[in-house]
């Protein structure tokens, strides 16, 4: 609320700034005393004092809203992110200031004076060389930090993964695991979706007998985990911000990424002192109407405790098979009924 207050105040001030130079310039306007270098000393003062406390507003919203910021990664690639990112932020950071700082002061120092002509040169080639070649260097070597983070996790997964598969669709993720055989059924295709077959699974191939969905995302932590993302209707994007990866969901398209966790939940929890702290995958593409719903809970947990949890899941063709025969048990009861009642009226 404080802070609230402040950012008004100071709207406020330069509110009644800008309203005295406007009654200023319309007093001189009716007296027919136009002070074109008084106006432009004015403006070129108050552009200076914008500098500052537009300066001074920045460093303290950086130290406001650290707190607020994305905890530490929890996983390794993350720190490479980090990095890259803290790069990009430090070159283009000094460029920010240094271009800022010169913009404000030059419309102050060069402003307006009577019999005062402005120097003009119509090239300056050594300039002109510095400004392509000083950026050229640095966008060089930020591309390639960047591509061998990227490649970092495109590249093939280690052997010892574990693989799960994340259907985008509006507005849901569905979430399928593999089962003890540690491999994911094939997918027949999306003319296959049904309300008993969610993603269009091939029942055929032997290794989606165990597979099962999931209403979230349980990994271990320390063991690499391979993400395959689809999409069944619009482009999604798989966005895991504490992990610090993120790929986008094309339909007909299959594209996929690697990571391994190395915080559990109960670890970030007790490093942030927040016992009701959650990872979270979140749709970070504007996909409709309902965007904001696509959001699920992942849990880190130790590889024990997720060997429990997989040994405890139901295979998705056994719940498939089991709602089948349901279904099938109350369509011949509904025929048998209406049989008897036709039956009875005739």
């Amino acid at each position: 609320m404080t802070a609230l207050l402040i950012i008004l105040v100071i709207v406020l001030v330069l509110v009644v700034l800008l309203q005295i130079a406007l009654t200023s310039d319309f007093i001189n306007f009716i007296k027919g005393d136009d002070d074109e270098e008084g106006r432009s000393k004015f403006q070129g003062s108050m552009l200076m004092v914008f500098l500052v406390i537009g300066f001074i507003t920045l460093i303290w919203s950086i130290f406001y809203f650290k707190g607020r910021f994305l905890p530490e990664p929890a996983s390794e690639h993350g720190h490479l992110i980090d990095m890259n990112f803290n790069l990009a932020l430090f070159f283009t950071g000094i460029v920010f200031v240094v271009t800022q700082i010169l913009l404000f002061y030059f419309a102050y120092k060069y402003r307006y004076r009577k019999g005062r002509k402005a120097f003009y040169f119509p090239e300056n080639n050594k300039l002109e060389v510095a400004w392509t070649i000083v950026p050229a260097i640095v966008l060089t070597f930020l591309i390639v930090k960047g591509l061998t983070s990227w490649y970092a996790i495109t590249s093939d997964a280690p052997e010892d993964k574990i693989v799960f598969e994340a259907t985008g669709k509006q507005f849901a993720w569905v979430l399928r695991y593999p089962g003890a055989d540690g491999e994911l059924g094939a997918l027949a295709g999306r003319d296959k979706v049904s309300p008993t077959n969610e993603v269009g699974i091939d029942w055929n191939d032997p290794s989606s007998k165990d597979d099962f969905l999931a209403n979230d995302i349980v990994l271990p932590v320390g063991k690499p985990v391979e993400v395959k993302i689809e999409a069944m209707d619009v482009i999604h994007s798989f966005f895991l911000p504490h992990f610090r990866v993120k790929m986008d969901a094309v339909p007909g398209i299959t594209t996929r990424f690697w990571f391994v966790p190395t915080i559990t939940t109960a670890e970030m929890r007790e490093k942030l002192g927040d016992p009701g702290f959650n990872f979270e995958l979140a749709c970070a593409e504007l996909c409709g109407r309902g965007h904001s719903s696509m959001r699920k809970v992942v849990t880190i947990v130790t590889p024990e405790e997720y060997q429990k949890w997989v040994e405890a899941q139901t295979p998705y063709s056994q719940l498939v098979g089991a709602y089948e025969q349901k279904t099938s048990r109350q369509t011949a009861e509904n025929a048998n009924v209406g049989t008897a009642l036709n039956a009875e009226i005739n």
